[in-house]
């Protein structure tokens, strides 16, 4: 089980140096909308290359029920930040962080089933999950940088994000042991559709309000570079 909690906790840890380079470097907005634009082309990668393949180990009316599921956490979650840190500035950005937890809890889960069935996590796939949070973490830090967060607010954000990520990861293993017929679809399909959410509602706006037209050769280079690693 702390294998599996290590890794959960690893594949995210990008986010919390994603949110300490923002006060070391100051990144000028085109470029934060570029790395947005790659971020949301290579999660495009991920729904369309994993996330929905490993979901359809479900019928399609289930498979359907999970994205609108995941869809609907987020859209929910993502109204209780803006209602909560509206008027503080940065809860577009917020919306993004709420985006990588949506992502990253089921993630998580599914690496935690995957250890226990014995199924290889593939390095690869692993790298791939590090580097494509460096963009999605760092535009919504850059912009909550300033707003006014400090950098120990910032830290202790993106920590949460990655513990709850590593304690998830050792709740899929535990349950992968415990209970018979546990697999990963439900929780890939709920990613999956709160990662298209999060995309139209969050990232691919913030993008283009950042980078403008540029924004969408950047999506189709994050999302080439992610299939090509894939």
């Amino acid at each position: 089980m702390l294998d599996a909690i290590l890794l959960g906790a690893a594949a995210q840890s990008s986010l919390i140096l994603s949110g300490l380079v923002v006060y070391a470097v100051r990144v000028p907005s085109r470029v934060i909308g570029s790395l947005a634009g790659i971020g949301a082309g290579a999660l495009v990668s991920a729904i369309a290359f994993d996330l929905i393949p490993e979901g359809q180990v479900l019928d399609n009316a289930q498979l359907a029920l999970w994205l609108l599921l995941g869809a609907a956490v987020f859209i929910v979650s993502d109204r209780l930040v803006e209602a909560r840190f509206g008027g503080e500035g940065g809860s577009g950005a917020l919306g993004i962080v709420v985006g990588a937890v949506v992502d990253g809890i089921p993630e998580s889960l599914i690496f935690g089933i995957q250890i226990a069935a014995g199924q290889p996590v593939s390095v690869a796939f692993l790298a791939a999950v590090w580097i494509s949070n460096i963009p999605q973490a760092l535009a919504p830090s850059a912009d909550l940088a300033g707003s006014g967060w400090h950098a120990g607010r910032m830290v202790v954000m993106w920590s949460a994000v990655v513990v709850a990520c590593g304690v998830t990861a050792g709740l899929g293993y535990l349950l992968a042991n415990t209970l018979t017929g546990v697999e990963g679809g439900r929780a890939a399909a709920f990613a999956a559709g709160g990662l298209l959410a999060m995309l139209t509602d969050s990232l691919m706006p913030y993008a283009f309000q950042r980078a403008g037209r540029q924004a969408g050769v950047w999506t189709v280079v994050g999302f080439a570079a992610a299939m090509a690693s894939a």
